[in-house]
């Protein structure tokens, strides 16, 4: 009969290996959905090495998260994909895992919510710089007058990604959480049953955690709709003759998505009915 220890880790490769497989199906699914910048893929999946990072931990999560994005862009492309594992593992696999860590700190709906926004933001922040720095600088894959935009087109992409997640995550997390921790009573601590079962999902909080990114986004595409010609100047060089598309593109995604999570913050606070109790 194997130890506690060896049951541990035969346990938690188990549960990294489903987070990841399910993770790659899922990515899949929406892998040929792109952003306005022609990359980056529409990944509302991305819940799911969020639930294995709040119930199993940071490592789960991280080792989830890293091979199921692997398997996802690699199979989209036929090959392992050099550019997934240049900027998408690492970067999914830091976000994760720190959700994981920030979790297993204390488990809450507060600090799911706390979590969900900082992982985003720092996940989405890795995959996109290195992203956008690798296929410009080093795979020089796009036009050299890029260089003067890489960074415009990182921050655009951090943007697409982050408040076209957060929603799935907020919205879905906890509703799976307690599924699991529900039929599985036996893999998740006691902490964790005891917390999705008795507590609620903050309204105030979860609401904050839509209208506030919301209210950036509908600013930031105010000022890009306002903006001189002449200060995206960097992007004109990077895109020539689509300049006009990418920049319509790009005040539709701030518009549009900061007016949806605003939208969404909005019913939650007014109706006071968020995801109701596990029975």
């Amino acid at each position: 009969m194997m130890s506690g220890r060896k049951r541990s880790l035969a346990l938690e490769a188990a549960v990294s290996a489903t987070c990841a497989v399910l993770y790659a199906m899922g990515s899949y699914l929406t892998a040929f959905t792109a952003s306005p910048w022609g990359s980056g893929q529409f990944r509302p999946a991305v819940v799911i090495p969020a639930v294995f990072s709040s119930l199993f931990g940071p490592l789960v999560g991280g080792l989830g998260a890293a091979v199921g994005t692997l398997i996802a862009d690699s199979a989209k492309y036929g090959q392992i994909y050099v550019r997934s594992l240049v900027a998408s593992v690492p970067g999914n696999f830091v976000g994760f895992y720190l959700f994981g860590w920030l979790m297993k700190r204390r488990f809450s709906w507060e600090n799911f919510i706390k979590a969900s926004q900082i992982t985003l933001l720092v996940s989405n922040a890795v995959v996109a710089f290195l992203y956008v720095y690798f296929r410009t600088f080093v795979e020089a894959s796009y036009p050299v007058a890029f260089r003067e935009a890489w960074i415009y087109v990182s921050l655009g992409l951090i943007a697409w990604w982050y408040v076209t997640m957060l929603p799935f995550v907020l919205l879905l997390g906890p509703p799976l959480i307690r599924a699991v921790a529900s039929a599985f009573p036996g893999l998740v601590s006691g902490e964790i049953r005891s917390t999705t079962i008795k507590s609620e999902v903050p309204r105030k909080s979860f609401s904050l955690a839509m209208i506030l990114p919301g209210s950036l986004m509908l600013l930031i595409g105010v000022a890009i709709t306002l903006a001189d010609p002449g200060q995206m100047y960097a992007l004109k060089l990077a895109y020539g003759q689509t300049y006009s598309v990418i920049l319509a593109g790009m005040q539709v995604l701030f518009l549009g998505s900061g007016a949806v999570l605003l939208v969404l913050g909005a019913v939650v606070l007014a109706t006071g009915r968020l995801i109701a109790r596990a029975k």
